[in-house]
């Protein structure tokens, strides 16, 4: 079988671990990423480096996306040099595995279908870059099914549980629902760990203690165990980038009138942690917020004996 040749967007920490994967599993990649210097990694594994999104389009059957944000998104597909501004482009098919939102994908996925004859799928990923590389992936899409139909070698590289969720969209509103789990969850690690050491237990006992309990998962398994450990370098996934999902998760709940209390304190912490500088921090290392704050009160004096 002739694999498709793949046209990548967006190299950062989830961009350059499916690159990897893809290359390992034979597919040619043309590259391109704001900043250049990312691409150095995957240009040594064999990629092709791009001047510009639509120099990706130009030469790729199958364009995949993994960029910031809404405006990252839009920057790349209707910008300047966005991969729809040619309706010649040889790419038929746009995979976005960027966190944004439901509606911003919508238009998207109108516009690439009117100017340049393109289809798009919106595929949300959840599982960090160890999994992008070892194909494990949790992939949810949007889109049409014959589109789902095409693309489905290219999804199961990367992915181990890859699941259609309907039209445009659909892939987004899934990973929302994903994210409220996820960020609220890397709020209560950080709790159950100061918890645990505040009583003075063994605290990296916990989840072998709970696994197999109601409360076992996969953030108390391979979450819990690097925030009791500190153990935070390299970041494996940007404080600002949960945050602004979390952001984004609020908007979103508030736009249905569903009120959310837990996930709406959990946004608030992470914009905490954000804005005390630590964006690029990696989103597991919240607890040092947590840290930060008790020494503050130790050092004002709080909770002394009069």
């Amino acid at each position: 079988m002739t694999l498709p040749h793949i046209g990548f967007i967006g190299i950062g920490l989830m961009g350059e671990a499916m690159t990897l994967r893809l290359r390992a599993q034979g597919y040619g990649v043309t590259v391109w990423n704001r900043e250049p210097r990312r691409l150095d990694a995957v240009i040594a594994a064999g990629a092709t480096r791009a001047a510009t999104p639509v120099e990706v389009a130009q030469h790729s059957d199958i364009v995949l996306l993994c960029v910031l944000d809404d405006a990252a998104v839009e920057h790349c597909t209707r910008g300047p040099e966005g991969l729809a501004t040619r309706p010649a482009c040889r790419a038929r098919l746009v995979i976005d595995f960027s966190t944004i939102s439901p509606e911003t994908t919508r238009t998207l996925a109108e516009f690439v279908s009117a100017q340049a004859g393109m289809q798009w799928l919106d595929a949300p990923v959840s599982g960090g870059p160890e999994a992008a590389r070892s194909g494990q992936l949790t992939i949810m899409v949007g889109g049409r099914a014959q589109d789902f139909a095409q693309a489905r070698t290219v999804l199961d590289a990367l992915g181990s549980q890859v699941t259609h969720m309907g039209p445009s969209g659909a892939g987004q509103t899934a990973k929302i629902i994903n994210q409220a789990i996820v960020g609220a969850g890397f709020v209560l690690m950080s709790e159950a760990a100061l918890l645990a050491e505040a009583a003075g237990m063994d605290a990296a006992q916990l989840p072998a203690c709970l696994q197999g309990g109601f409360a076992d998962s996969t953030l108390l398994q391979k979450v819990y165990p690097r925030i009791h450990a500190r153990a935070f370098e390299p970041p494996i996934g940007y404080a600002r980038q949960l945050s602004k999902d979390m952001q984004a998760v609020a908007a979103f709940a508030q736009a249905l009138q569903c009120e959310l209390p837990l996930v709406n304190a959990a946004a608030r912490r992470f914009a905490q942690y954000v804005d005390a500088g630590a964006a690029m921090a990696d989103s597991a290392s919240l607890i040092r917020l947590y840290e930060s704050e008790a020494a503050a009160r130790q050092a004002a004096g709080e909770g002394a004996a009069p």
